[in-house]
């Protein structure tokens, strides 16, 4: 494994939590207004503050204020956002040629960041926990909304892009650890949008409810918690409780394994969510959020494709939240142009058919 030198001289400060700080008691309003647990969690604190300080210090490339944002007409209930500066104003993407593209010191990467932008370090207090796995979390400067941060296991091991089974379980464990059901934590792979080779997951809050929170889903391998969405862009959905969080880590990552082996980009998303159809038993279980949904969605690769004037097909557009480049897409864009941009970046549908076949008979064999 490959060593780089470690981001800044300073250590950053430590946020040490266990299985006890997971936040348990969510569940979604059935009004407009997002449910809450009765105080804010320490993650939540730690992330919010800090995020906010490196802001009024002036470390992000644009103030991102207040976002305009509409939710457009539609069963889908997509929430668009116009955050031009993004678009204009954030790193140029490294050239991406391979989903299996090797790290490369000499590009930019982690270790180069200003160490002002650390927030903090991860650490699991647990009994036969892997005391040698770091979890840093920075700012993201180029924020796409309030919160907007990196996770990023140890820097000084220079990995590629490709996910892991500790960053997976880490970042189910930040959402559960988040009383605020706006957190969400994604991952985009090298030909779906990611723009830096080194390990990384986004993770950032939006105050508005996604459909994926409630989508409905088929059965595929309940057992580990997988199963494929129904009515939404086709990709599959893994779901957790916070007993299980280690169990569908690891079926996670025998899915993007394949993905990978199989140079198949993709793009994954977790939120707060209710459980899958075939466990709940009443309204309140439509209502609960006490769950991770995690979804992954295979896709065509976009190397050296033009990008779209409107919004990039990554993983929070896939998940309902579209930040778009311009003001007149901003308000034109109905849910039908969403779908026809969005549809163009998936697999055809007898592609992913067997996809989901094979990825179902890998689970189940495992």
């Amino acid at each position: 494994m490959p060593h780089c030198s470690p981001a800044g001289p300073t250590m950053p400060s430590q946020f040490v939590y266990s299985d006890q700080d997971f936040v348990t008691d969510l569940r979604q309003s059935s009004g407009n207004s997002r449910g809450m647990a009765s105080k804010p969690a320490k993650f939540d604190t730690t992330i919010k503050t800090g995020w906010t300080d490196r802001m009024d210090r002036g470390l992000f490339r644009y103030d991102l204020g207040d976002l305009q944002t509409r939710i457009l007409p539609g069963p889908h209930r997509y929430v668009a956002q116009l955050n031009i500066q993004r678009g204009t104003q954030r790193r140029k993407p490294q050239e991406i040629l391979s989903i299996q593209q090797e790290f490369n010191a000499k590009q930019f990467n982690f270790n180069k960041v200003n160490p002002e932008e650390i927030i903090c370090e991860m650490v699991k207090d647990s009994e036969g926990g892997n005391g040698s796995c770091r979890m840093i979390v920075l700012v993201n400067v180029s924020p796409l909304e309030f919160g907007h941060c990196l996770f990023v296991p140890d820097p000084s091991h220079c990995l590629p892009q490709i996910l892991t089974m500790f960053i997976i379980q880490v970042g189910i464990e930040s959402v559960l650890l988040s009383s605020d059901p706006g957190f969400r934590v994604g991952f985009n792979s090298l030909g779906a949008f990611a723009s830096v080779n080194h390990l990384h997951m986004h993770g950032y809050y939006l105050d508005h409810e996604l459909k994926i929170e409630s989508a409905p889903v088929k059965p595929l391998v309940p057992g580990q918690g997988f199963y494929r969405l129904l009515d939404f862009p086709g990709g599959f959905l893994f779901y957790t409780e916070s007993e299980s969080v280690e169990k569908v880590s690891r079926a996670i990552c025998k899915v993007t394994d394949r993905l990978v082996a199989s140079n198949i980009a993709h793009n994954l998303f977790m939120t707060r969510g209710c459980p899958p159809c075939d466990r709940i038993q009443n309204e309140e279980d439509c209502l609960s959020r006490k769950g991770v949904r995690i979804a992954v969605w295979p896709r065509l690769s976009t190397f050296g494709a033009k990008e779209e004037s409107a919004f990039n097909v990554a993983l929070c557009e896939l998940a309902g939240h579209l930040p778009f480049k311009n003001k007149q897409d901003f308000e034109q864009a109905t849910e039908k142009d969403v779908i026809d941009i969005t549809q163009r970046y998936l697999l055809p549908d007898a592609e992913f058919q067997t996809l989901e076949k094979q990825l179902t008979g890998h689970l189940m064999d495992s």
